[in-house]
């Protein structure tokens, strides 16, 4: 069994839709119960510890053992350094970064019992090559690559993964308002000569969860066309 955080839209959607075609029974974690039709929606603010273990003990009571985590939800809060402030600093890292901690730790307690456990954070490109305006944002995706190191040595020797997968510009509904001329110097900066999809994503998480993938852990898996080469 599966659970996907932030997938009621966007690249958590396409996950679980991955991952319920590839035959995992998949539940959402989401601020509301929305999820694609074929996943079990649950109600999570992943800022909140209790919040979280009352979602891992519905989905845990209603499909059984989680064996795949795959945290993905994530917001922003843009704005160049010296007008950043202390709220927008602290929301961004609280759920992108120790929101990913509350789940994983909820999550791990189960896997390693079964000893087995496959968990993917959706980090990002801007988490490598840093951002300006998003000091808060590549800050946060930059310390999920701490943190899944850190868990993959703890727990690697009970059969439990963490891997990360860093997207680079992919197309979706924010992108797809931007005019023409700016997504074509989006995709003049990028090798393959393309924006991603939200499909290269789920695809590339879908592999890092596959038992095909059993022998990489602590791996950053660019999903960027090139774009963080080298980084």
């Amino acid at each position: 069994m599966a659970v996907i955080t932030g997938a009621s839209r966007g690249i958590g959607a396409a996950i679980a839709e991955t991952l319920r075609d590839a035959g995992y029974q998949v539940a959402s974690f989401d601020i509301s119960d929305a999820a694609p039709e074929g996943v079990l929606g649950v109600a999570c603010n992943v800022t909140d510890t209790d919040s979280v273990d009352a979602a891992f003990g519905k989905v845990e009571s209603e499909l059984g053992p989680v064996e795949v985590l795959v945290a993905n939800a994530g917001i922003t809060r843009d704005t160049l350094l010296l007008r950043m402030s202390d709220d927008d600093w602290q929301k961004v890292i609280d759920v992108n970064l120790s929101g990913v901690f509350r789940v994983v730790k909820r999550a791990t307690r189960g896997m390693m019992k079964q000893r087995f456990g496959r968990i993917v954070a959706t980090s990002s490109v801007v988490g490598l090559l840093g951002s300006a305006g998003q000091v808060n944002y590549a800050a946060s995706k930059s310390g999920l690559i701490g943190m899944a190191r850190s868990v993959a040595r703890e727990l690697g020797s009970r059969g439990v993964t963490f891997n990360v997968v860093a997207p680079g510009f992919i197309q979706t509904a924010m992108t797809d308002v931007l005019d023409e001329a700016t997504q074509k110097s989006y995709a003049e900066r990028i090798p393959a000569g393309r924006m991603g999809t939200i499909t290269d994503v789920a695809n590339a998480v879908k592999f890092l969860v596959s038992d095909e993938a059993g022998y990489i852990t602590g791996a950053v898996l660019p999903v960027d066309g090139g774009l963080g080469m080298g980084h």
